[in-house]
Parts: structure tokens; sequence; C-alpha cells
């Protein structure tokens, strides 16, 4: 610590004699310009202040090795159902065998208004790309304990589903359908993406969630030697989707979505699903972290409104934006093709009125 200090209080001295002379050779017009932009940067870190968190671990809500809080006892803060099981190293929710499913549920409802969860997975087995599946998926749920289609745990459920979906779907319909994804609406797989549900829509399998999901990423994540990892945050009513998996130690961006209104008292879970094909699907740790974030009055006011049903603001809008922005490369040629032949056509048709208008005008003048 010592060494910490004397190196830091090194740095501070340099720094110090190099402002110092910048300010003496410094003209007047120089130093008022760089006290108006040192006003402006500290108003805007002072600003950018009332956003600062401050996370703590929650153990109650976290599930780490060794693995001691799992277990059937009434005591124990999470509960496994199914295929699941508890080894040295993971939560193995399913081996790598056919037609299994296996989950690992919070006993503990979850009052936190802001949080964090890091999620450290690993998903392996023998199959080859596209010869393996189904993936596995981290909910924050009313329901819990509940088997089911969707990654090993219900349809039409009430909350948020964060899906790691590892086999193409809709893809190999398409193939059997001899058509095929056009570059602008294929995905790559492995791919991560999240839903809120309300108890009423149901996720589309066919179609790898398309209809209902609110973004997503690729995510090459099988078989890998390295950790990794996915963050998943929720503060202020906004959704926060990160990935970790290239092992360099650095988060990359998936999902990023305000107006995502949760309620509270719900319940973490981790859920996986094999069908005609399997993989491994082992969680190392959920660690979730409390959020202590400041606030302004209005912001204060909008928390208090109690939330009974999950929602996403704009989210017809948000879907429609996505269909557009989903448009085949045949649709668009064609619709820059009827653009252009109808202009065409009114230029003609103008042209034309023009002529006649003219004709008439010299015919009143003979």
């Amino acid at each position: 610590m010592a060494a910490v200090s004397w190196s830091r209080h090194k740095r501070n001295s340099k720094s110090n004699q190099i402002i110092l002379f910048s300010l003496q050779t410094m003209t007047p017009f120089k130093l008022l310009s760089s006290f108006i932009l040192l006003i402006v940067t500290v108003g805007y870190c002072f600003a950018d202040g009332d956003h600062e968190m401050e996370e703590f671990l929650k153990r109650e809500y976290s599930l780490t090795k060794p693995y001691q809080a799992v277990g059937s006892l009434s005591s124990s803060h999470w509960e496994l159902m199914g295929d699941a099981m508890v080894t040295t190293e993971q939560v193995r929710l399913t081996p790598d065998m056919q037609s299994r499913q296996g989950a690992v549920w919070s006993r503990l409802p979850c009052h936190l208004n802001d949080w964090e969860m890091q999620v450290h997975f690993k998903i392996h087995g023998k199959g080859k790309k596209n010869l393996n599946g189904d993936g596995l998926a981290i909910w924050y749920t009313k329901e819990r304990m509940q088997k089911g289609p969707v990654f090993g745990n219900e349809d039409n459920f009430t909350g948020l589903g964060l899906f790691v979906d590892t086999y193409p779907n809709e893809e190999k319909q398409l193939e059997a359908q001899k058509k095929r994804y056009t570059p602008s609406t294929q995905r790559v797989f492995p791919f991560v993406l999240a839903m809120v549900g309300n108890g009423t829509i149901s996720y589309d399998h066919e179609r790898d969630g398309r209809p209902t999901e609110l973004g997503g990423c690729n995510a090459m994540v099988r078989n890998l030697k390295h950790d990794t990892f996915l963050f998943i945050r929720y503060v202020r009513r906004r959704l926060t989707v990160m990935i970790d998996i290239d092992g360099q130690h650095e988060w990359r961006d998936c999902l990023d979505l305000p107006g995502v209104r949760l309620p509270k008292g719900f319940y973490f879970g981790a859920t996986a699903i094999t069908g005609d094909l399997s993989d491994n699907h082992d969680i190392i740790s959920l660690k979730l972290y409390q959020l202590t974030v400041l606030r302004t009055k209005q912001e204060e006011e909008e928390q208090e409104e109690e939330i009974t049903i999950p929602s996403v603001d704009n989210i017809e809008l948000l879907r429609l934006g996505r269909t557009e922005e989903g448009m085949s490369g045949l649709a668009v040629f064609f619709t820059v093709l009827f653009s252009m032949l109808g202009c065409i056509f009114l230029v003609v048709v103008g042209l034309l009125l023009y002529g006649h208008w003219n004709e008439s005008r010299r015919k009143r003048f003979y």
C-alpha cells in the first residue's frame, strides 16, 4: 500500500508541475478558453454523478461454489428440478444426452429495485455445429419450478427471459422448404435474445422467438476453453445485456433497452433443455448485486408507482421498426424499382399535360 501511495503522490506532483508550467505559458485568451472548458467538464462530471452506482453482492440470491445453498431442504436458497445435478465444479442443468431438461430456481423472491446479475456458464458437447441443442435460459419470473418447452420452463411466462439459443429452428425449416434467409435477416447461432412476457405471450419456437424478441446478438459460446459470461442489468427501468465470451475480460454490448417494467417479488432461475440433439448446459455461478442508485425527485416518484404486470414501453413501435429494418433485399429492390417507375410515370404525365396546355395556348393566339 505504501508503494502504491508513493507512486500516486509522485504522479500527482509531476502533474501539478506540468499544470503550473502550462498556466504560465498560456495567453489570456487561451487561459479563459481553458477555464470555460474546465467549468463545462466539471459540470458534466457532477451531472453524470447522479448516475453513479454502488453495488453489493446479495449472497441469498447468488449461486456460487461450493453450492452449499443448493438442495431440497427448506433452509436452502436454491432448488434443483428435473435432470439438474450439482458437482464440485458446476450445476449441470442437462447432460449431453437426448430429451433431458433441468433447472435451478431461487427459493427467495427478489424485492430489489435495481439489480445486476453476472452469469458464469458453459455450453459444450460432442455435437458439431448446428448438430447440438437446444440452449439455456436465465429467468426473472413470477412462476418457478415449472417444466415446459421454453428452454425447460413453461410457456406464457410472466417476467423476463434471456435465452442462449444454440439451434436455428427457423433456418432448418427454411432449408427443408428450399428457401433461404436474406443477408439482412439471417442470424448467426448461437444467439442471445431477451423477451418480456405478461402471462399471455407465447414463445415462438418455429421462428426462434423472433416475433417477441426485444433484441439480441450472436454469441459463439460452444466448446470454448476459456470462461464465458452474461451480464444482465436492470436499473431505472432500463434493461442492459452484455456478453464476455472472447477470453479478453471485456464486456461486449448485446442489448440496451429503456422502458422495461418488471415487478418486484419475482424469482431468479436457470433452465436448459435437449431434444433429438443435446449439449452439456452448465451454470458455474449466478452472482446478483444490489445497485444503489442516486435518483432525482421525479425518478423517485416514478419508482413509487407499483408495477404488477411486466411490460415494455412502445413495444409495438420497437417491433415495427425491427420489421422495417429486416426488409429483405428483394423487397428493397422492388420498393426502389416501383418508386422509380412511379416517379417516371408522374414526370411523363406532367410533360404530356404541359404539352397539351402549351398547344392550347398557341391555338388561342391564332
